[in-house]
Protein backbone atom coordinates (compact mmCIF):
# COMPACT_ATOMS: atom_id res chain seq x y z
CA UNK A 1 0.00 0.00 0.00
CA UNK A 2 1.09 3.58 -0.59
CA UNK A 3 2.15 5.30 2.58
CA UNK A 4 0.44 8.54 3.64
CA UNK A 5 3.47 10.64 2.71
CA UNK A 6 3.25 9.33 -0.87
CA UNK A 7 6.37 7.17 -0.67
CA UNK A 8 6.56 3.48 -1.47
CA UNK A 9 8.16 0.61 0.35
CA UNK A 10 10.23 -1.05 -2.41
CA UNK A 11 9.65 -4.44 -0.81
CA UNK A 12 5.96 -4.22 -1.69
CA UNK A 13 4.49 -5.34 -5.03
CA UNK A 14 3.90 -2.63 -7.59
CA UNK A 15 0.55 -1.21 -8.64
CA UNK A 16 -1.15 -2.42 -11.79
CA UNK A 17 -0.09 -6.02 -11.35
CA UNK A 18 -1.30 -9.37 -9.98
CA UNK A 19 0.70 -11.11 -7.28
CA UNK A 20 0.15 -14.40 -5.45
CA UNK A 21 0.41 -14.21 -1.65
CA UNK A 22 0.21 -17.15 0.75
CA UNK A 23 2.11 -15.80 3.76
CA UNK A 24 0.47 -14.00 6.67
CA UNK A 25 3.78 -12.17 7.12
CA UNK A 26 3.50 -10.37 3.78
CA UNK A 27 3.81 -6.60 4.49
CA UNK A 28 0.77 -5.68 2.37
CA UNK A 29 -1.35 -8.24 4.21
CA UNK A 30 -0.12 -6.88 7.54
CA UNK A 31 -1.13 -3.36 6.49
CA UNK A 32 -4.56 -4.55 5.40
CA UNK A 33 -5.16 -6.57 8.57
CA UNK A 34 -4.35 -3.43 10.56
CA UNK A 35 -7.40 -1.76 9.00
CA UNK A 36 -9.57 -3.73 11.42
CA UNK A 37 -8.66 -1.01 13.95
CA UNK A 38 -10.26 2.42 13.68
CA UNK A 39 -7.03 4.27 14.43
CA UNK A 40 -5.32 2.55 11.49
CA UNK A 41 -8.23 3.25 9.15
CA UNK A 42 -8.07 6.91 10.08
CA UNK A 43 -4.28 7.06 9.79
CA UNK A 44 -4.20 5.41 6.36
CA UNK A 45 -7.54 6.71 5.06
CA UNK A 46 -8.50 3.22 3.83
CA UNK A 47 -11.14 0.64 4.67
CA UNK A 48 -12.11 -2.94 3.79
CA UNK A 49 -15.22 -4.03 1.87
CA UNK A 50 -15.93 -7.76 1.66
CA UNK A 51 -17.79 -9.49 -1.15
CA UNK A 52 -17.83 -9.46 -4.94
CA UNK A 53 -21.16 -7.60 -5.08
CA UNK A 54 -19.86 -4.77 -2.89
CA UNK A 55 -16.71 -4.47 -4.98
CA UNK A 56 -18.71 -4.34 -8.23
CA UNK A 57 -21.11 -1.79 -6.69
CA UNK A 58 -18.14 0.36 -5.76
CA UNK A 59 -16.62 0.21 -9.22
CA UNK A 60 -19.95 0.95 -10.86
CA UNK A 61 -20.42 4.07 -8.69
CA UNK A 62 -16.99 5.45 -9.53
CA UNK A 63 -14.91 4.35 -6.54
CA UNK A 64 -11.27 3.49 -7.09
CA UNK A 65 -9.99 0.21 -5.63
CA UNK A 66 -6.58 0.59 -4.09
CA UNK A 67 -6.08 -3.18 -3.61
CA UNK A 68 -8.21 -6.15 -4.66
CA UNK A 69 -7.80 -9.46 -2.85
CA UNK A 70 -9.38 -12.71 -3.97
CA UNK A 71 -9.04 -16.36 -3.04
CA UNK A 72 -6.88 -18.40 -5.39
CA UNK A 73 -9.85 -20.79 -5.67
CA UNK A 74 -11.90 -17.94 -7.24
CA UNK A 75 -9.43 -17.42 -10.08
CA UNK A 76 -10.99 -18.20 -13.43
CA UNK A 77 -14.51 -17.18 -12.45
CA UNK A 78 -15.63 -14.70 -15.15
CA UNK A 79 -16.85 -11.94 -12.82
CA UNK A 80 -13.78 -12.15 -10.59
CA UNK A 81 -11.43 -12.08 -13.58
CA UNK A 82 -13.32 -9.11 -15.05
CA UNK A 83 -13.08 -7.14 -11.79
CA UNK A 84 -9.38 -7.99 -11.44
CA UNK A 85 -8.75 -6.73 -14.97
CA UNK A 86 -10.55 -3.46 -14.19
CA UNK A 87 -8.45 -2.97 -11.05
CA UNK A 88 -5.17 -3.62 -12.85
CA UNK A 89 -6.20 -1.30 -15.69
CA UNK A 90 -6.93 1.40 -13.12
CA UNK A 91 -3.50 1.07 -11.56
CA UNK A 92 -4.59 -0.95 -8.52
CA UNK A 93 -2.91 -3.94 -6.96
CA UNK A 94 -4.46 -7.41 -7.22
CA UNK A 95 -3.51 -10.15 -4.78
CA UNK A 96 -4.36 -13.83 -5.23
CA UNK A 97 -4.31 -15.21 -1.70
CA UNK A 98 -4.79 -18.45 0.17
CA UNK A 99 -7.96 -19.09 2.20
CA UNK A 100 -5.86 -18.70 5.35
CA UNK A 101 -4.75 -15.23 4.34
CA UNK A 102 -8.27 -14.22 3.33
CA UNK A 103 -9.67 -15.37 6.69
CA UNK A 104 -7.04 -13.34 8.52
CA UNK A 105 -8.06 -10.20 6.63
CA UNK A 106 -11.82 -10.55 7.19
CA UNK A 107 -11.65 -12.16 10.66
CA UNK A 108 -14.08 -14.85 9.50
CA UNK A 109 -13.64 -18.59 9.14
CA UNK A 110 -15.68 -18.68 5.93
CA UNK A 111 -15.03 -15.35 4.25
CA UNK A 112 -16.37 -14.29 0.90
CA UNK A 113 -13.89 -14.85 -1.89
CA UNK A 114 -13.29 -11.18 -2.82
CA UNK A 115 -12.20 -8.20 -0.71
CA UNK A 116 -11.56 -4.64 -1.82
CA UNK A 117 -9.50 -1.93 -0.13
CA UNK A 118 -10.84 1.58 -0.71
CA UNK A 119 -10.03 5.12 0.35
CA UNK A 120 -12.57 6.53 2.81
CA UNK A 121 -14.77 9.39 1.64
CA UNK A 122 -16.14 12.05 3.97
CA UNK A 123 -18.34 14.82 2.60
CA UNK A 124 -17.62 18.18 4.28
CA UNK A 125 -20.60 19.58 6.19
CA UNK A 126 -20.10 22.92 4.41
CA UNK A 127 -20.85 21.16 1.11
CA UNK A 128 -24.26 19.97 2.30
CA UNK A 129 -26.78 22.39 0.79
CA UNK A 130 -30.12 20.58 0.86
CA UNK A 131 -32.69 21.35 -1.83
CA UNK A 132 -36.45 20.97 -1.71
CA UNK A 133 -37.38 17.30 -1.91
CA UNK A 134 -34.16 16.17 -0.20
CA UNK A 135 -34.05 14.23 3.06
CA UNK A 136 -30.98 13.87 5.23
CA UNK A 137 -30.52 11.71 8.32
CA UNK A 138 -28.57 13.13 11.27
CA UNK A 139 -27.50 10.61 13.92
CA UNK A 140 -26.31 11.62 17.37
CA UNK A 141 -23.56 9.37 18.77
CA UNK A 142 -24.77 6.15 17.12
CA UNK A 143 -22.75 3.32 18.68
CA UNK A 144 -23.79 0.07 17.04
CA UNK A 145 -22.11 -0.81 13.70
CA UNK A 146 -25.09 -2.90 12.63
CA UNK A 147 -27.51 -0.06 13.31
CA UNK A 148 -25.41 2.44 11.39
CA UNK A 149 -24.94 0.11 8.44
CA UNK A 150 -28.67 -0.66 8.32
CA UNK A 151 -29.53 3.04 8.48
CA UNK A 152 -27.18 3.84 5.59
CA UNK A 153 -28.76 1.03 3.57
CA UNK A 154 -32.30 2.18 4.46
CA UNK A 155 -31.49 5.82 3.66
CA UNK A 156 -30.27 4.69 0.25
CA UNK A 157 -33.43 2.63 -0.34
CA UNK A 158 -35.69 5.53 0.64
CA UNK A 159 -33.91 7.95 -1.67
CA UNK A 160 -32.32 10.07 1.04
CA UNK A 161 -29.42 12.34 0.14
CA UNK A 162 -26.94 11.47 2.88
CA UNK A 163 -26.17 10.73 6.53
CA UNK A 164 -24.70 13.21 9.01
CA UNK A 165 -22.90 11.71 12.03
CA UNK A 166 -22.88 13.98 15.07
CA UNK A 167 -20.34 13.62 17.87
CA UNK A 168 -18.43 10.44 18.68
CA UNK A 169 -20.03 7.75 16.55
CA UNK A 170 -19.14 4.29 15.39
CA UNK A 171 -17.06 4.26 12.22
CA UNK A 172 -19.12 3.98 8.99
CA UNK A 173 -16.06 2.40 7.36
CA UNK A 174 -15.62 -0.37 9.94
CA UNK A 175 -15.86 -3.81 8.34
CA UNK A 176 -19.04 -4.70 10.28
CA UNK A 177 -20.75 -1.45 9.26
CA UNK A 178 -19.77 -1.79 5.61
CA UNK A 179 -21.17 -5.34 5.59
CA UNK A 180 -24.48 -4.11 7.02
CA UNK A 181 -24.82 -1.42 4.33
CA UNK A 182 -24.91 -4.12 1.64
CA UNK A 183 -23.10 -1.77 -0.73
CA UNK A 184 -25.01 1.42 0.08
CA UNK A 185 -21.90 2.90 1.71
CA UNK A 186 -20.70 3.52 -1.85
CA UNK A 187 -23.89 5.38 -2.83
CA UNK A 188 -24.67 7.40 0.29
CA UNK A 189 -22.61 10.50 1.21
CA UNK A 190 -21.45 10.46 4.83
CA UNK A 191 -20.68 13.60 6.84
CA UNK A 192 -19.24 14.01 10.33
CA UNK A 193 -19.73 17.02 12.58
CA UNK A 194 -19.51 18.15 16.18
CA UNK A 195 -22.71 19.24 17.93
CA UNK A 196 -21.60 22.87 17.68
CA UNK A 197 -20.83 22.61 13.97
CA UNK A 198 -24.15 20.89 13.25
CA UNK A 199 -26.15 23.54 15.12
CA UNK A 200 -24.29 26.34 13.34
CA UNK A 201 -24.91 24.66 9.97
CA UNK A 202 -28.58 24.09 10.79
CA UNK A 203 -29.21 27.79 11.38
CA UNK A 204 -28.21 28.70 7.84
CA UNK A 205 -29.22 25.59 5.89
CA UNK A 206 -32.91 26.36 5.39
CA UNK A 207 -33.93 22.90 6.52
CA UNK A 208 -36.78 21.53 8.59
CA UNK A 209 -35.16 19.55 11.41
CA UNK A 210 -37.56 16.89 12.67
CA UNK A 211 -36.33 15.16 15.82
CA UNK A 212 -37.70 11.99 17.36
CA UNK A 213 -38.01 12.42 21.11
CA UNK A 214 -39.84 10.65 23.94
CA UNK A 215 -41.30 14.02 24.94
CA UNK A 216 -42.38 14.81 21.40
CA UNK A 217 -45.96 16.04 21.36
CA UNK A 218 -46.57 15.56 17.64
CA UNK A 219 -47.39 12.29 15.88
CA UNK A 220 -44.59 11.50 13.42
CA UNK A 221 -47.12 11.38 10.57
CA UNK A 222 -48.34 14.96 11.09
CA UNK A 223 -45.44 17.27 10.03
CA UNK A 224 -45.34 18.79 6.56
CA UNK A 225 -42.37 16.97 5.05
CA UNK A 226 -42.82 18.58 1.62
CA UNK A 227 -42.43 22.31 2.27
CA UNK A 228 -38.67 22.41 2.92
CA UNK A 229 -35.69 20.05 2.81
CA UNK A 230 -35.86 17.71 5.80
CA UNK A 231 -33.25 16.59 8.29
CA UNK A 232 -34.39 13.66 10.44
CA UNK A 233 -32.56 13.96 13.76
CA UNK A 234 -32.25 10.66 15.61
CA UNK A 235 -30.77 10.09 19.08
CA UNK A 236 -28.27 7.70 20.60
CA UNK A 237 -29.46 4.10 21.17
CA UNK A 238 -29.36 4.33 24.97
CA UNK A 239 -29.61 8.02 25.88
CA UNK A 240 -31.67 9.50 23.06
CA UNK A 241 -31.12 13.08 21.98
CA UNK A 242 -29.39 15.50 24.36
CA UNK A 243 -31.39 18.61 25.28
CA UNK A 244 -29.09 20.83 23.23
CA UNK A 245 -30.03 19.07 19.99
CA UNK A 246 -33.66 18.33 20.86
CA UNK A 247 -34.42 21.95 21.74
CA UNK A 248 -32.83 23.22 18.52
CA UNK A 249 -35.07 21.03 16.35
CA UNK A 250 -37.95 22.67 14.49
CA UNK A 251 -40.34 19.86 15.41
CA UNK A 252 -40.14 17.09 18.01
CA UNK A 253 -42.18 14.02 17.11
CA UNK A 254 -42.96 10.64 18.61
CA UNK A 255 -43.76 7.27 17.08
CA UNK A 256 -46.83 5.89 18.95
CA UNK A 257 -46.45 2.47 20.56
CA UNK A 258 -48.88 0.04 22.16
CA UNK A 259 -46.88 -2.96 23.32
CA UNK A 260 -44.74 -3.47 26.41
CA UNK A 261 -41.49 -2.42 24.72
CA UNK A 262 -40.51 1.05 25.89
CA UNK A 263 -38.50 1.95 22.79
CA UNK A 264 -37.71 1.01 19.21
CA UNK A 265 -34.41 -0.11 17.76
CA UNK A 266 -32.66 2.95 16.29
CA UNK A 267 -32.44 1.51 12.78
CA UNK A 268 -36.14 0.54 12.82
CA UNK A 269 -37.21 3.97 14.09
CA UNK A 270 -35.07 5.70 11.48
CA UNK A 271 -36.56 3.53 8.74
CA UNK A 272 -40.10 4.43 9.83
CA UNK A 273 -39.23 8.13 9.82
CA UNK A 274 -37.47 7.97 6.46
CA UNK A 275 -40.31 6.34 4.59
CA UNK A 276 -42.88 8.63 6.19
CA UNK A 277 -40.83 11.73 5.39
CA UNK A 278 -40.48 10.64 1.77
CA UNK A 279 -43.92 9.09 1.31
CA UNK A 280 -45.04 11.98 -0.91
CA UNK A 281 -42.04 11.32 -3.18
CA UNK A 282 -42.24 7.54 -3.38
CA UNK A 283 -44.42 5.61 -5.78
CA UNK A 284 -44.56 2.03 -7.01
CA UNK A 285 -43.36 1.45 -10.55
CA UNK A 286 -46.47 0.48 -12.51
CA UNK A 287 -44.58 -1.03 -15.42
Amino acid sequence: MIKNNGTRDDALPRRGQVKEVTSLANPVIKDIKALSQKKNREASGHFIAEGLKLVIDALDTGWHIDTLIYAISAKGKPLVDKVAARVVAGGGLVLEVSEKVLSSVTHRDNPQSVVGIFRSRWMPLADVRPKKGETWVALDRVRDPGNLGTIIRTADAAGASGVILIGETTDPFALETVRATMGSVFAMPVVRASVADFLKWQRGAGVNVVATHLKGAIDYRKPDFAARPVVLLMGNEQAGLPDELAEAADIRVRIPQQGRADSLNLAIATGIMLFEARRHLLALDDR
